[in-house]
């Protein structure tokens, strides 16, 4: 049974918009998938219809054996304990210290008394602390998310992400703010934790050749639709092109073979 499935998903802003039109796949547990279009094209509210912080406006979206869409309050935060998101610009508490920032993975989870106390027992720092060590940020552990360069803040959104103990994280342009260096690093921890915690990743990506070195399985998305669904190595320039309607992204494949 997939972890995720989309069935027959659209949603359309303010009447008028359609960001998603018949969008149908589903995703295995344990994948790694990237997701890649043209700004504009659908990517990231698909992501966001996930844990709802987009509601669909047709169709179903069965998460772990459940139907997203129909799940009231209670039901829906818990569906979101389950689920870390990484996103491109942090979305960490600047002025708090890295491993206050990675506890607050572990709030969802929290009564909204002991959420707002910040009460967190010793197991919970331990972990947290061991979460910053495998993700080499175990030395920044009290510095303030400020003063932190914008690779290790993303490598504190995965580190809290994790502290959730997710099914799935999804990953919505998580290097697209960063350096090619500081990319890498993100791309080689993300992919280290799909293999080493079985937890399914969906990426959403602008890059092309991080897509195909990174990911079992490519979602090509264009204008609203899923107008690609396989592997790397079907990834033609012919089917690039039908997903960016551009040849533009032919230097990008041709990148592979240097």
């Amino acid at each position: 049974m997939p972890i995720l499935e989309f069935q027959h998903v659209s949603k359309v802003y303010n009447n008028t918009t359609k960001a998603l039109e018949d969008i149908s796949f589903s995703i295995e547990e344990g994948e790694f998938v990237s997701v890649i279009g043209p700004s504009g094209a659908g990517k990231s509210t698909i992501l966001r219809c996930v844990n709802r912080l987009i509601d669909a406006t047709e169709g179903k979206i069965i998460y772990d054996g459940q139907n997203v869409m129909e799940l009231n309050k209670r039901e829906l935060r818990k569906v979101r304990t389950k689920t870390g998101m990484i996103f491109q610009h942090y979305n960490l508490v600047d002025r708090l210290s890295v491993v206050e920032n990675v506890l607050h993975g572990k709030l969802g989870q929290k009564s909204t008394i002991s959420g707002v106390a910040g009460h967190y027992s010793e197991e919970e720092k331990e972990q947290a602390f061991a979460i910053l060590e495998e993700l080499g940020l175990a030395e920044q552990a009290y510095k303030r998310c400020d003063a932190l360069s914008g690779g290790q803040k993303q490598r504190v959104g995965i580190a809290r992400a994790i502290m959730q103990q997710p099914k799935l994280i999804l990953c919505d342009e998580p290097i697209a703010s960063l350096d090619p260096k500081a990319s890498k690093t993100i791309m080689d921890h993300l992919a280290q934790i799909n293999r080493t915690k079985k937890i399914t990743c969906i990426v959403n990506l602008h890059q092309v050749d991080v897509a195909m070195k990174y990911s079992e399985r490519i979602l090509g998305v264009a204008a609203g639709k899923i107008v690609f669904d396989g592997t790397p190595a079907e990834l033609t320039q012919e089917k690039i092109h039908t997903i960016y309607q551009s040849s533009d992204q032919d230097l990008i494949i041709d990148m592979q073979g240097e």
